[in-house]
């Protein structure tokens, strides 16, 4: 096992305001992991992605995120982390005034110095990447769910960052773009080694795709299972984990 885990979480707490969510959360993140954060609904998942990647504070405990504790990081120090930072959202959150290619320009614009000939060529290639060859020029309201879904993972690859977070990245989708997303995600993985943490509830494709995980239990507060997904559904460690995970099985088994 690596001994210096790409995000290490210590004694973290979340939530909103005076409202505590999770507690005493404590794992780590590999390099490569594609790491899951699993659970039922209500239970944290996304506020648990909103502070990892910086949105909102957390109440309590540490993120270390490449070394760096991020409570106490500089501004300059932050903004380098999450320049190696890729987020999709649930809706891929493109802007409708633009075409996918400017969308897909936009961080490059921002944050490097490239010409626009070379901004040209990597919005080419990171839509190409997602399968979205020639679609420069549409803009998000002229194709599908499942395609804006690509064309946000595209923008959010732009940078080529060595992180990316996936807030539901199946929500919304058919049983087939879904599929195809999780393939596509398995695909960056594997070529580009990039680090993806995805929260999800959707069984199939926690199955499909994961590697690590933690669930989260709302009756507790706080994680009550860590592991390959899989090998949680072998030997489920709580009636949480085993219910939530059964589930699962008896769905991949309609649908084969």
């Amino acid at each position: 096992m690596n001994q210096n885990p790409i995000i290490h979480v210590e004694d973290l707490a979340i939530g909103y305001d005076d409202n505590t969510i999770m507690k005493n959360l404590t794992f780590d993140v590999q390099k490569g992991d594609i790491f899951i954060i699993m659970g039922g609904s209500g239970c944290g998942k996304s506020t648990l992605l909103r502070t990892l990647t910086g949105l909102i504070p957390p109440q309590n405990g540490q993120i270390y995120i490449q070394g760096v504790e991020m409570g106490e990081a500089t501004n300059s120090q932050r903004l380098e982390i999450m320049k190696h930072m890729g987020i999709l959202y649930q809706s891929g959150a493109l802007f409708s005034s633009m075409t996918l290619g400017e969308n897909v320009a936009l961080p490059l614009q921002q944050y490097t110095k490239y010409t626009q000939n070379k901004i040209r060529d990597i919005v080419a290639f990171k839509l190409a990447l997602v399968g979205l060859a020639g679609f420069e020029n549409y803009y998000p309201s002229e194709i599908s769910g499942g395609m804006r879904k690509r064309a946000g993972l595209a923008r959010a690859l732009a940078l080529d960052p060595e992180i990316v977070y996936f807030d539901e990245p199946s929500a919304g989708l058919d049983p087939i773009s879904s599929k195809n997303l999780d393939d596509l995600i398995l695909q960056i993985n594997k070529s580009l080694g990039t680090t993806i943490i995805v929260v999800t509830h959707e069984l199939p494709s926690l199955f499909a795709i994961g590697k690590n995980s933690i669930f989260l239990d709302k009756t507790i507060q706080t994680i009550s299972a860590k592991g390959n997904p899989k090998e949680l559904l072998k030997n489920p460690p709580n009636k949480q984990v085993y219910e939530f995970l059964t589930r699962g099985a008896s769905h991949e088994k309609r649908t084969k």
